[in-house]
Protein backbone atom coordinates (compact mmCIF):
# COMPACT_ATOMS: atom_id res chain seq x y z
CA UNK A 1 0.00 0.00 0.00
CA UNK A 2 1.01 3.76 -0.19
CA UNK A 3 6.52 9.10 3.29
CA UNK A 4 7.61 8.16 6.88
CA UNK A 5 8.59 9.60 10.08
CA UNK A 6 11.47 8.77 12.41
CA UNK A 7 10.19 8.06 16.32
CA UNK A 8 12.56 11.05 17.40
CA UNK A 9 11.82 13.35 15.18
CA UNK A 10 9.02 15.00 12.45
CA UNK A 11 11.28 16.19 10.28
CA UNK A 12 14.00 13.11 10.80
CA UNK A 13 13.76 12.22 6.77
CA UNK A 14 14.34 15.44 5.41
CA UNK A 15 18.17 15.20 6.50
CA UNK A 16 20.69 13.81 4.33
CA UNK A 17 21.87 10.26 4.43
CA UNK A 18 25.28 8.75 5.24
CA UNK A 19 27.97 8.36 2.25
CA UNK A 20 28.42 4.45 2.96
CA UNK A 21 30.79 4.04 -0.13
CA UNK A 22 32.08 1.17 -1.32
CA UNK A 23 30.12 -2.06 -2.63
CA UNK A 24 26.96 -3.21 -1.69
CA UNK A 25 28.10 -6.52 0.07
CA UNK A 26 30.15 -5.14 2.34
CA UNK A 27 27.72 -5.92 5.61
CA UNK A 28 26.50 -8.78 4.33
CA UNK A 29 28.24 -11.18 6.21
CA UNK A 30 28.07 -9.14 9.30
CA UNK A 31 24.35 -8.86 8.79
CA UNK A 32 24.12 -13.08 8.67
CA UNK A 33 24.18 -12.75 12.71
CA UNK A 34 22.46 -9.57 12.88
CA UNK A 35 19.82 -9.34 15.38
CA UNK A 36 16.66 -7.23 14.88
CA UNK A 37 15.87 -6.24 18.52
CA UNK A 38 12.79 -4.88 19.97
CA UNK A 39 13.47 -1.25 19.50
CA UNK A 40 14.41 -1.87 16.18
CA UNK A 41 11.25 -3.55 15.64
CA UNK A 42 9.25 -0.93 18.02
CA UNK A 43 10.50 2.18 15.42
CA UNK A 44 10.00 0.39 12.15
CA UNK A 45 6.18 -0.57 13.41
CA UNK A 46 5.78 3.09 14.25
CA UNK A 47 6.94 4.18 10.76
CA UNK A 48 5.13 2.25 8.69
CA UNK A 49 1.85 2.83 10.71
CA UNK A 50 2.37 6.22 10.43
CA UNK A 51 2.96 5.90 6.81
CA UNK A 52 0.73 3.69 5.51
CA UNK A 53 -1.38 2.80 8.12
CA UNK A 54 -0.23 -0.88 8.56
CA UNK A 55 -0.59 -2.38 11.83
CA UNK A 56 2.77 -4.39 12.56
CA UNK A 57 2.00 -6.47 15.47
CA UNK A 58 4.45 -8.77 17.89
CA UNK A 59 5.04 -12.02 16.28
CA UNK A 60 5.67 -10.33 12.69
CA UNK A 61 9.70 -9.49 14.12
CA UNK A 62 10.79 -12.80 11.71
CA UNK A 63 8.85 -11.23 8.65
CA UNK A 64 10.13 -7.85 9.30
CA UNK A 65 13.66 -9.12 9.48
CA UNK A 66 13.82 -11.55 6.21
CA UNK A 67 12.01 -8.75 4.40
CA UNK A 68 14.61 -6.17 5.41
CA UNK A 69 17.22 -8.34 5.37
CA UNK A 70 18.11 -7.60 1.04
CA UNK A 71 17.41 -4.16 1.61
CA UNK A 72 20.71 -3.74 4.15
CA UNK A 73 22.63 -6.15 1.57
CA UNK A 74 21.84 -3.42 -0.90
CA UNK A 75 23.20 -0.57 0.99
CA UNK A 76 26.26 -2.11 2.68
CA UNK A 77 24.90 -1.63 6.48
CA UNK A 78 26.03 -3.75 8.75
CA UNK A 79 22.88 -3.51 11.56
CA UNK A 80 19.56 -2.68 11.92
CA UNK A 81 20.85 0.56 13.77
CA UNK A 82 22.66 1.70 10.97
CA UNK A 83 19.88 0.82 8.99
CA UNK A 84 17.45 2.83 11.20
CA UNK A 85 20.18 5.59 11.00
CA UNK A 86 20.80 6.08 7.60
CA UNK A 87 16.08 5.99 7.39
CA UNK A 88 16.60 9.11 9.86
CA UNK A 89 18.62 10.79 7.65
CA UNK A 90 17.03 10.35 4.52
CA UNK A 91 16.31 13.52 2.71
CA UNK A 92 15.15 11.79 -0.50
CA UNK A 93 12.35 9.63 1.33
CA UNK A 94 13.27 7.06 -1.52
CA UNK A 95 14.31 4.58 1.23
CA UNK A 96 11.14 5.15 3.05
CA UNK A 97 9.17 3.88 -0.12
CA UNK A 98 11.71 0.62 -0.56
CA UNK A 99 10.52 0.02 3.49
CA UNK A 100 6.52 -0.20 2.68
CA UNK A 101 7.17 -1.90 -0.43
CA UNK A 102 9.34 -4.49 1.09
CA UNK A 103 6.80 -4.97 4.11
CA UNK A 104 3.46 -4.98 2.27
CA UNK A 105 2.24 -8.12 1.40
CA UNK A 106 0.92 -8.39 -2.33
CA UNK A 107 -1.33 -11.71 -2.52
CA UNK A 108 -3.96 -11.65 -5.48
CA UNK A 109 -5.16 -13.57 -8.89
CA UNK A 110 -7.25 -13.52 -11.35
CA UNK A 111 -11.28 -13.76 -10.47
CA UNK A 112 -9.97 -14.16 -6.52
CA UNK A 113 -13.64 -14.14 -4.24
CA UNK A 114 -15.15 -15.35 -7.67
CA UNK A 115 -18.88 -14.02 -6.03
CA UNK A 116 -18.30 -10.75 -6.51
CA UNK A 117 -17.55 -10.81 -10.04
CA UNK A 118 -20.64 -12.77 -10.37
CA UNK A 119 -22.61 -9.87 -8.43
CA UNK A 120 -20.38 -7.77 -11.03
CA UNK A 121 -21.83 -9.65 -13.87
CA UNK A 122 -25.43 -10.25 -12.98
CA UNK A 123 -26.67 -7.14 -11.01
CA UNK A 124 -23.85 -4.01 -11.24
CA UNK A 125 -23.27 -4.26 -15.00
CA UNK A 126 -26.66 -4.45 -16.26
CA UNK A 127 -27.62 -1.27 -14.35
CA UNK A 128 -24.62 0.37 -15.63
CA UNK A 129 -25.54 -0.76 -19.35
CA UNK A 130 -28.81 0.16 -19.15
CA UNK A 131 -27.52 4.65 -17.96
CA UNK A 132 -24.86 4.94 -20.69
CA UNK A 133 -21.91 6.85 -20.25
CA UNK A 134 -18.82 6.00 -18.17
CA UNK A 135 -19.05 3.59 -15.99
CA UNK A 136 -16.05 3.94 -13.17
CA UNK A 137 -14.45 1.65 -11.04
CA UNK A 138 -11.86 1.69 -8.40
CA UNK A 139 -9.15 -1.03 -7.38
CA UNK A 140 -7.70 0.44 -4.05
CA UNK A 141 -4.76 -2.05 -3.21
CA UNK A 142 -4.17 -3.47 -6.75
CA UNK A 143 -1.13 -5.38 -6.21
CA UNK A 144 -0.01 -6.65 -9.57
CA UNK A 145 -2.50 -5.76 -11.56
CA UNK A 146 -4.88 -9.63 -11.52
CA UNK A 147 -7.69 -7.57 -9.50
CA UNK A 148 -8.32 -4.47 -12.00
CA UNK A 149 -8.03 -6.61 -15.20
CA UNK A 150 -10.08 -8.79 -14.36
CA UNK A 151 -12.74 -6.44 -13.77
CA UNK A 152 -11.59 -4.64 -16.69
CA UNK A 153 -11.82 -8.49 -18.49
CA UNK A 154 -15.34 -8.94 -17.17
CA UNK A 155 -16.93 -5.43 -18.12
CA UNK A 156 -15.63 -5.56 -21.50
CA UNK A 157 -17.11 -9.01 -21.92
CA UNK A 158 -20.42 -7.65 -20.92
CA UNK A 159 -20.67 -3.90 -21.97
CA UNK A 160 -18.75 -4.43 -25.19
CA UNK A 161 -22.12 -3.62 -26.91
CA UNK A 162 -23.55 -1.01 -24.83
CA UNK A 163 -23.13 2.72 -24.83
CA UNK A 164 -21.16 2.15 -21.66
CA UNK A 165 -17.71 3.01 -21.41
CA UNK A 166 -15.97 1.17 -18.49
CA UNK A 167 -12.63 3.29 -16.99
CA UNK A 168 -10.64 1.29 -14.26
CA UNK A 169 -8.22 3.78 -11.66
CA UNK A 170 -5.93 0.79 -10.35
CA UNK A 171 -3.74 2.09 -7.11
CA UNK A 172 -1.20 0.85 -4.17
CA UNK A 173 1.45 1.88 -2.49
CA UNK A 174 4.06 -0.26 -3.54
CA UNK A 175 6.04 1.18 -6.43
CA UNK A 176 7.87 -2.10 -6.78
CA UNK A 177 4.46 -4.11 -7.52
CA UNK A 178 2.88 -1.27 -9.74
CA UNK A 179 5.57 -1.41 -12.64
CA UNK A 180 4.95 -5.02 -12.58
CA UNK A 181 1.39 -4.34 -12.95
CA UNK A 182 1.68 -1.52 -15.59
CA UNK A 183 3.21 -4.40 -17.81
CA UNK A 184 0.54 -6.90 -17.71
CA UNK A 185 2.52 -10.01 -18.12
CA UNK A 186 1.58 -13.35 -16.32
CA UNK A 187 2.82 -16.62 -16.19
CA UNK A 188 1.09 -19.98 -17.01
CA UNK A 189 0.87 -20.65 -13.41
CA UNK A 190 -0.78 -17.38 -12.76
CA UNK A 191 -3.37 -17.61 -15.29
CA UNK A 192 -4.25 -21.47 -14.73
CA UNK A 193 -7.66 -20.22 -13.59
CA UNK A 194 -8.61 -18.17 -16.25
CA UNK A 195 -11.26 -19.74 -18.55
CA UNK A 196 -9.65 -20.62 -21.93
CA UNK A 197 -12.13 -18.77 -23.99
CA UNK A 198 -11.02 -15.32 -21.63
CA UNK A 199 -7.77 -16.50 -22.55
CA UNK A 200 -8.17 -15.95 -26.07
CA UNK A 201 -9.77 -12.75 -26.36
CA UNK A 202 -8.00 -10.94 -23.21
CA UNK A 203 -4.61 -12.57 -23.41
CA UNK A 204 -1.65 -12.60 -26.13
CA UNK A 205 1.38 -14.70 -26.17
CA UNK A 206 4.52 -12.56 -24.78
CA UNK A 207 7.13 -12.39 -27.45
CA UNK A 208 10.18 -12.67 -25.21
CA UNK A 209 9.15 -14.17 -22.18
CA UNK A 210 8.85 -18.12 -22.69
CA UNK A 211 5.63 -19.35 -20.56
CA UNK A 212 3.92 -15.77 -19.81
CA UNK A 213 0.96 -14.13 -21.83
CA UNK A 214 0.48 -10.51 -21.70
CA UNK A 215 -3.00 -8.62 -21.15
CA UNK A 216 -3.63 -7.41 -25.09
CA UNK A 217 -3.84 -3.67 -25.28
CA UNK A 218 -7.24 -3.07 -25.48
CA UNK A 219 -7.85 -4.77 -22.34
CA UNK A 220 -5.07 -2.90 -20.93
CA UNK A 221 -6.10 0.74 -22.30
CA UNK A 222 -9.20 0.10 -19.67
CA UNK A 223 -7.11 0.53 -16.71
CA UNK A 224 -4.90 3.72 -15.68
CA UNK A 225 -2.48 2.82 -12.34
CA UNK A 226 -1.47 5.33 -10.53
CA UNK A 227 0.78 4.75 -6.21
CA UNK A 228 -1.32 6.29 -4.08
CA UNK A 229 -0.98 6.06 -0.37
CA UNK A 230 -4.25 5.40 1.23
CA UNK A 231 -3.45 7.25 4.43
CA UNK A 232 -2.88 10.43 1.89
CA UNK A 233 -4.70 12.71 -0.04
CA UNK A 234 -6.52 11.48 -3.01
CA UNK A 235 -6.35 13.75 -5.79
CA UNK A 236 -8.91 12.00 -7.90
CA UNK A 237 -12.73 12.72 -7.72
CA UNK A 238 -15.69 11.00 -7.83
CA UNK A 239 -18.27 9.22 -8.14
CA UNK A 240 -16.97 5.69 -9.07
CA UNK A 241 -19.81 3.17 -9.32
CA UNK A 242 -17.72 0.67 -7.62
CA UNK A 243 -14.77 0.73 -5.52
CA UNK A 244 -13.16 -2.47 -4.85
CA UNK A 245 -10.74 -2.74 -1.46
CA UNK A 246 -10.33 -6.21 -1.05
CA UNK A 247 -7.94 -8.16 1.64
CA UNK A 248 -6.26 -4.44 2.31
CA UNK A 249 -8.01 -3.41 5.71
CA UNK A 250 -7.38 -6.49 7.56
CA UNK A 251 -3.86 -4.92 7.88
CA UNK A 252 -4.98 -1.36 9.33
CA UNK A 253 -6.96 -0.88 12.97
CA UNK A 254 -10.07 -0.22 13.47
CA UNK A 255 -9.52 3.75 13.41
CA UNK A 256 -8.08 3.54 10.08
CA UNK A 257 -10.58 1.68 8.42
CA UNK A 258 -13.22 3.71 10.20
CA UNK A 259 -11.65 6.81 8.48
CA UNK A 260 -11.16 4.29 5.05
CA UNK A 261 -15.11 3.54 4.91
CA UNK A 262 -16.02 7.08 5.14
CA UNK A 263 -13.65 8.21 2.53
CA UNK A 264 -14.65 5.38 0.07
CA UNK A 265 -18.40 6.31 0.51
CA UNK A 266 -17.99 9.75 -0.01
CA UNK A 267 -16.50 9.04 -3.61
CA UNK A 268 -18.95 6.23 -4.20
CA UNK A 269 -22.37 7.16 -6.38
CA UNK A 270 -25.97 6.87 -5.56
CA UNK A 271 -25.97 3.63 -5.22
CA UNK A 272 -22.59 2.55 -5.84
CA UNK A 273 -20.90 -0.58 -4.55
CA UNK A 274 -18.22 -1.35 -1.98
CA UNK A 275 -16.47 -4.50 -2.23
CA UNK A 276 -14.42 -5.72 0.12
CA UNK A 277 -12.44 -8.92 1.07
CA UNK A 278 -14.49 -11.99 2.14
CA UNK A 279 -12.61 -11.79 5.79
CA UNK A 280 -13.90 -8.38 6.34
CA UNK A 281 -16.26 -6.89 7.68
CA UNK A 282 -17.90 -3.58 8.24
CA UNK A 283 -20.54 -4.37 10.97
CA UNK A 284 -17.97 -2.86 13.85
CA UNK A 285 -17.65 0.41 11.90
CA UNK A 286 -20.07 3.25 11.77
CA UNK A 287 -21.60 3.52 8.06
CA UNK A 288 -24.30 4.67 6.21
CA UNK A 289 -24.05 1.79 3.71
CA UNK A 290 -26.44 -0.85 3.14
CA UNK A 291 -25.33 -4.62 3.25
CA UNK A 292 -25.51 -6.34 -0.27
CA UNK A 293 -24.13 -10.11 0.49
CA UNK A 294 -21.17 -10.91 2.02
CA UNK A 295 -18.22 -8.28 1.85
CA UNK A 296 -20.61 -6.17 -0.72
CA UNK A 297 -22.21 -2.64 0.25
CA UNK A 298 -24.13 0.07 -1.41
CA UNK A 299 -24.76 3.19 -1.24
CA UNK A 300 -28.35 4.54 -1.27
CA UNK A 301 -29.88 4.98 -4.47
Amino acid sequence: MAMMMSSTSSDAVRRQPPDHGGPAATGASALAGAPLGDAHFDVICKLVYRVAGINLTRGKEGLVRSRLAPRLRALGLDDFDAYLHYLDRDVSGAELVQLVDVITTNKTSFFREPEHFDLLQRVVLPQLAARGGTARFWSAGCSSGEEPYTIAIVARELLGGSTADPRILATDVSTRIMRRAREGVYDDRELAGVPPAILRRHFVKHPAVPGAQRVVDETRATVRFARLNLMHDWPMRGPFDAIFCRNVMIYFDRPTQQRLVNRFAALLAPGGYLFVGQSESLTALTHDLQYVQPAVYRTPA
